[in-house]
This record gives structure tokens, sequence and C-alpha cells, in this order.
């Protein structure tokens, strides 16, 4: 190990054409390049699979014949590799049982706490185990919740939005539509139940047992149907509101119909933990004169306080051992700018930027050293103060001997880089080289690198006058989470940006409150909707905002919100689904004449359908390999290799090539291939136009970033006729995103605002705010110390304000482009 570099030799990863390269270690290495260059292709696809490899090949043969079903890097040779930890931004599906405790571990360091040392009520005659104080394990989650801490239920007003509806006219929302809905109308009026009269003018009784009743008479209904149709009696079995609703969330397979019958019930607090989710007899235990679940509500930096008494008490004794323990990790939390989340905060409501921090900060308090991180943006998702926060740890990290491999686009954290690998000078096929492999200074000499543009820019930006508003949205009393009776104005006709440190309330704002409260007032959901921003995942209802008033809703006529969630869970979903080009696509190979002889169909084409895909990973590519100790992966299928289909349904072209064959092309080659296919093309243009064109048309949902998922439904929106004043809601657009791809996706929102819609978007990016025309700005700090509208006004306006911590980063991109 005398060599200090990593020395790669022709690396073949996806787009890298036999690339060649030597890395310094023991330094922090930035790789950067255009989205799809093949900078993530060599960091994450090369050195940590190798470096991963080489791990499994020294582990059980069992385990090894496993792990050798996922394949090993394309690359000829690697020396001077340890070993590898690898922290990416992809986001995962975690459960609602996953906490910011259970993901840190910190929880388990609490629980012993309260085991060991806890204050227990008097005659209690044995300590608990640490596990009764988990509500994730039978002996401590709550019997009526089992662990949850909310029960769903359904009331009056959530069943029957409108009271002054009859039955006939649809009182009872909750009921299903169609056949099935009328079904039960007619049951009611066999039963004798007036259904033309008003809902709020029947008696009580009958009310509670329309909707609550757990009876389920069978009674024959004589139906009235148009003339000329068979009047025919059958028995029908009544089924109440109530039921139907949470029976359909239990139980139905169906997505949409989950989500529709979720919107009818109300979460509550379990009437007997109190929403504490533990048994009675582990809450009876205390700390400080608390119960576990009230320190685990506490804000991180808040429960270090509260333990700083006992964690300086005598060595030896078990409560200072592990309150020190405990504020020793929140210390690096906190540092990273996450002393605003708590132990409970549920994982699905946390961004992918601090899930990966979330990961930094417990590698941090692993003392490993002499092992390769490779890191994934860590940068996303962070305000620019938040920033300098995460480079000291990344220091740190190196400090302590080991090497930081870095996939950023953020040009601040390049510059103090100690060495960088662009890679380009395009995507796709048009990239995969290295451009430059060196100290950063001497990038400047890459003439063909797309970020030294960025990262030594010297001219102030050119002066933007903001565009005028065309009217004004505005919410009073907004009250949700960390936002306590805030009043907020949108202006519309114009490009808005929202920002603030992490935590601070931007996104609750915007994707929450803002929302739901025009998808209220237009009382339809969103035309392009994601799950939900950085509060999606919850399987169950949400909390709603409590808002004073509204006004300015008439003048939006649509509602489009654009996340960053998944297009799909797994390698089924991907880009050509999810946009709709993948029906024209079909379409052509059914009309072939070898298709046409056969008698295939479009659906033959379907990787969906029995008929023509392949059985073994039943249409996927891919099958999931369980690697025991690990978590699961996928590896190509071993029959279609990949290729997602039945022999026989590849043996029909289309201009020489197979439906896999297209599917394998990149966006930029299929939109040459499919030209002359309008429905096809008008996708594909408007992919190329928020800079996806090195995207495969069949690239697995699994495989793509958040920013490039919520790009891809960007495009999807894009290419609808739009009518009337639409809203668009954007949350951090520019994640994952290159400047130079930046530049691209902006004037496709700059675009749309010029059309006479309103774009707001939540984001960290200052070259992103510095050219809206308004700016919102939260804070001043994160959790319980944001939550407040601190500026407000054009980008100068707000970059003048006192007491705004994103002002100073926003005064200093607007004198020179290349800073934050």
């Amino acid at each position: 190990m005398a060599d200090s570099y990593v020395r790669v030799r022709g690396a073949r990863e996806h787009n890298l054409r036999s690339v060649d390269v030597d890395i310094p270690r023991d330094a922090l290495v930035a790789f950067t390049g255009v989205s799809g260059s093949g900078k993530s292709s060599l960091a994450f696809g090369t050195l940590y699979a190798e470096a991963q490899r080489r791990y499994f090949e020294s582990v059980a043969p069992y385990a090894r014949r496993l792990i050798h079903q996922v394949g090993a890097p394309k690359v000829e040779d690697i020396t001077g590799l340890p070993p590898a930890v690898a922290l990416e931004q992809r986001r995962s599906a975690p459960t609602s049982r996953s906490s910011v405790g259970t993901v840190t571990t910190l929880s388990n360091t609490l629980r012993m706490l309260f085991s060991r040392a806890g204050d227990y009520p008097a005659g209690s005659t044995e300590r608990l185990d640490s596990d009764a104080f988990s509500p994730n394990t039978a002996a401590g989650a709550c019997p009526e919740c089992h662990g949850l801490g909310t029960v769903h239920r359904v009331t009056e007003e959530s069943l029957v939005p409108d009271s002054a509806l009859s039955i006939r006219d649809g009182a009872i929302a909750a009921w299903p539509g169609a056949w099935q809905g009328k079904n039960l109308r007619d049951i009611l009026a066999a039963l004798g139940h007036d259904i033309d009269r008003p809902w709020r003018e029947l008696p009580r009784a009958d009310r509670d047992w329309i909707l609550f009743t757990e009876e389920q008479p069978v009674v024959t209904v004589h139906p009235v149907r148009e003339v000329g149709r068979i009047q025919r009696p059958y028995k029908g079995q009544y089924m109440s509101a109530r039921r139907y609703v949470l029976h359909t969330f239990a139980d139905s397979k169906s997505e949409t119909l989950r989500k529709r019958v979720q919107g009818f019930m109300v979460a509550e607090p379990c009437p007997v933990c109190a929403g504490r989710r533990l048994r009675a007899e582990a809450l009876a235990v205390t700390f400080e004169g608390q119960d576990i679940a009230a320190l685990a509500g506490l804000p991180l930096s808040a429960l270090a306080e509260l333990l700083r008494p006992t964690a300086a008490g005598a060595d030896d004794e078990v409560a200072p051992a592990l309150a020190r323990d405990l504020v020793a990790r929140i210390e690096v939390l906190t540092e990273l700018g996450l002393g605003y989340l708590s132990m409970d905060r549920p994982a699905p409501t946390l961004s992918a930027g601090e899930l990966q921090r979330l990961r930094l900060a417990t590698q941090l308090r692993s003392g490993l050293f002499g092992v390769v991180y490779v890191l994934d943006e860590p940068s996303a998702g962070l305000h620019p103060a938040d920033t300098e926060s995460l480079l000291t740890v990344l220091g740190r990290l190196k400090e302590a001997g080991n090497s930081l491999f870095v996939v950023e686009h953020d040009m601040d954290v390049v510059r103090r880089a100690d060495w960088i690998v662009d890679v380009g000078p395009r995507a796709g096929e048009h990239g995969g080289q290295i451009l430059h492999s060196g100290p950063v200074a001497a990038l400047a000499d890459a003439e063909r690198s797309a970020t030294r543009r960025f990262l030594f820019a010297t001219e102030p930006p050119a002066e933007r006058t903001p565009r005028s508003p065309s009217g004004t949205l505005t919410l009073r009393g907004v009250t949700l989470h960390n936002l306590r009776a805030v009043d907020a104005a949108f202006p519309l006709g114009v490009f808005t940006a929202v920002t603030g440190v992490s935590g601070s309330g931007k996104s609750t704002l915007v994707t929450r409150v803002l929302a739901d409260a025009v998808r209220d007032h237009l009382g339809t959901g969103d035309e392009q909707q994601g799950d939900g921003g950085a509060d999606g995942g919850d399987t169950g209802p949400t909390a709603r905002a409590q808002l004073a008033g509204a006004d300015g809703l008439d003048a939006v006529h649509r509602l489009v919100r654009v996340d960053q969630k998944p297009i799909g869970r797994t390698p089924r979903s991907n880009l050509a689904t999810y946009t709709g080009l993948f029906d024209a696509v079909r379409k052509v190979f059914a009309a072939t004449d070898e298709a046409r002889a056969r008698g295939y169909t479009a659906g033959r084409f379907s990787f969906n359908v029995a008929s023509g895909r392949c059985e073994t990973c039943q249409g996927e590519g891919f099958v999931a390999v369980e690697l025991l100790f690990l978590p699961g992966t996928y590896a190509p299928c071993t029959t279609c290799h990949g290729a997602r289909y039945h022999p026989d349904t590849l043996e029909i072209t289309y201009r020489d090539r197979t439906i896999a064959e297209v599917l394998g092309m990149t966006v930029d080659a299929a939109a040459d291939f499919l030209a002359d296919i309008p429905a096809a093309a008008r996708s594909l243009r408007t992919l190329k136009d928020v800079g996806l064109g090195y995207l495969r048309l069949g690239q697995p949902a699994t495989e793509l970033s958040g920013g490039e998922a919520q790009r891809i439904k960007l495009a999807t929106e894009l290419q609808r006729t739009r009518r009337g004043h639409t809203l668009y809601l954007l949350d951090e657009p520019t994640t994952g995103l290159h400047p130079a791809d930046t530049e691209v996706l902006l004037r496709q929102l700059h675009g749309l605002v010029d059309a006479g819609h309103t774009v707001v978007v939540v984001e960290h990016d200052m070259g992103v705010v510095a050219g809206a025309d308004h700016v919102i700005d939260l804070g001043p700090g994160g959790g319980a110390d944001g939550g407040r509208i601190v500026a407000t006004g054009t980008p100068a306006e707000v970059a003048a304000a006192p007491g705004s911590r994103t002002g100073p980063y926003l005064a200093r991109r607007r004198a020179r482009p290349g800073a934050c």
C-alpha cells in the first residue's frame, strides 16, 4: 500500500469508455460532470462496487454463491482500493415504524438508559428489559394501536361532507361510485330509508345506523332501470359506510381505491396510550421526571441539553456513561444541522438529504479509518449555511485517516476538494470520458469541461428585472408542524422561490399547506402528483393544517405538484411506462406485418402481460436477490438477461430493432429513431427539454434519483395541453443537477411563467433564487427555531434583509455567479 493512489484501468461500466484514472487516497475527491456523464458509474458503479465485491469474496461460500448473482463491475483492474462504505441518495421506502432514533440507533441507547437507570414507580419489583421500551416489539407496543400511536376512524363529518344532499344525490361521499354505490342506495331504499330527503333532516338514529352499523342485512332489491331494460330483482347485502371504508383501506390491492378512502378517514391519537405508542408499565418509568416518549419527542438539541448534567457524572456509573454516549452522538447530528429533528420523527417524513446526513453522522462515530467513503451529493437538500457544517464534518472524517469520494454538483463543495475528477463532456453516449483528474485549480485548463465555466465564473450575473404579479394568493393564520399562525402571500403570474435552512418549514408551507388549500378550493386532486414531498411515505391519513383564511384562490384553475418521490418501487416501473410514450411504441410494433400475421396485439409487447413477457422474472428484467446479512438487491434475470420478454416476442422487429432494444435506447437516441411517431416524439422532446436525454427508456425506477424522478414528472406535465391559470409547486427541483442542467430546467420553468402561469419552488440553490421574481425566506433556524417568515420581496430585497440566514449567501451569489 506504499502507492497512495487508487488506480483504475479499463472501466467500462454503463457509458464509461474504457477509462483509466488515478485518484489519491486520504483526500477529499470531488467527482463532477453533467447529469448522466458517468461520474456515478465511476464512483459507485465501479469503485464502490469493486470494493464491495472484494469484501464479499471473503465471506462464507454459501453467501458468495448468492452474491455472485449480482455480478461484478466492468473494469480490467483496480489497485490500491481500500474497503468502502457508500452513502447514497437513493430514496428507500422506510416504514412508518422506522424513525430518526432507529436509523441512528440512538433509540437503542435511550431504551437502555431507561431500562438500567430509569426511575421506577414505587412497588416495582424488577426492572424492565430494554425491549419493553420499544414500540416495535410485542413486549413494548401498546396493545390498542400496536405501537403506531394513532388509530384510524371515520366520523359523520368525514363520511358526509355535505349534509344538505340526499342519499340519492351522493350525501355519503365515502361510498363507491358507479353500480356498487347505486346498489347500496337501492338496498337502503328497500330497507325503508328515505334516500331523497336531505341528510341533515334524517333522524339521528337512522343516520348512525346507515353510517356505522356492523349489521349486514340481505334484502330483495327491485331496481328502477331505464325504459327497455330488464327490471330483474336481486338479493343485495348492505354494508355501512364505515365498514366499506375501513375494509377497503385495510384489504384492497388497488392503491387508487386505498388513497380514495383514506381521504374519508381521520387519524387521532390512540385513546389508550395517548399517542405515546407504549404499554402503561413502560410509560410509568421516568428519567429526569419524563417518560421515554416525552424524551423521544424532544428536538435532539434539547435532549442533549437535558442529558448533559447526567453525562457529567462518574465514569464508572451506568447512567453517566449512557448519557455521555447519547450527547456525543447528538452533537454530531446538531453539527450537521439536524438538531431540530426529534428521535421519534418517522423516517418516511425525512428528505433523502436528511437520511444521508443521519447515516453520515453514524459513520463519524464508528471510529473507522483507512476506509473510502463514497457519498452521493451530500449537499443535496442543504441550505448553504448547513453545507458549511457538512464540510467541517467531512474534514473530520478525512483527518481520521479516511478517503472521501464525493459525487457533487455544489461548486462551493467542489472548491473545497483536494482533487477533482471531471467526467464528460456531455451525457450518455456523449460522455464517459475523464476530462480532468487532478488539483481543482488545474480544471481551468480543461476546455471541454462543462464544470469549468461554473467553478471559475467571476463576472456578476446579468441583473434580471422581476416580473410584475397578476394577483396574489394569501394564506392567513397557517398552523402546522413548526408553522405557527403564519401569514403568507404568494404573488401570481411570477416565479417565487421559498428559502430557509433545513427544517425551517419550507416544504410544509408549500407542498402541504398551499397545495391542500388550492386542491380543496378546486375540489380535485393534483393533476400531476407524486407521493408528497418530504412528507410522503405515510400509509395513513396525515395531519391537516389549521388555516384562518385564504384569498385569491379563484385565480388558480389547476394545481400541478411535482415532487421527488420515486415513479415506482420496483424495476417494473420505468421512464417509458410513466410518461405514456411506451403505449405508442407498443402500437408501432403491433402494426408490423409479422406481428399482425401472428395475431400479436399491443398487449403482447407489454412486459406486464403474461403472453409476451419472460415468466422467470415476470417481465421485470431483474430478480430479487436476498443477501442474508446484507440488504437485498436486484440481479439481471438469468433467463432473459434483462430483456424482459419471451423469445417469441423478441422475434418481432421494427426498423431492425426489437422492443427490448428500443427500451435500451437513451432518450436522445430514441428521439431520432421514433421521430415520425408523434405520440412518442412529443414525450421524448419534453424529456430532452428538462435535461434527461441521457436516460434509457426502460431504465428501472429503482435506478433513478429523486431529482430525475421529479424531472420525469415535470416532462410528463409539460407535454400536456395547458388550459387556464396553473399553479406549479416544485420541491427542490435542482437536486441532483449539474449547474449546466439547472440552466436547461430553469428555461422550462421560466417558460411556464412567461406563458401566464405561476411557479413556486422550494429551493436551496442560490443561483435559482437570484433569478426568481419573488423570494419568501423562512427561519431563522430549523424545527422550533423556525416556522416564521423572516424576509420577503425581490432577491435584492431579501439579500439585504437583516436577520435572514439566506440573505448573505444570496448577496454573495448575486455578486458572483459561482458563489453562494
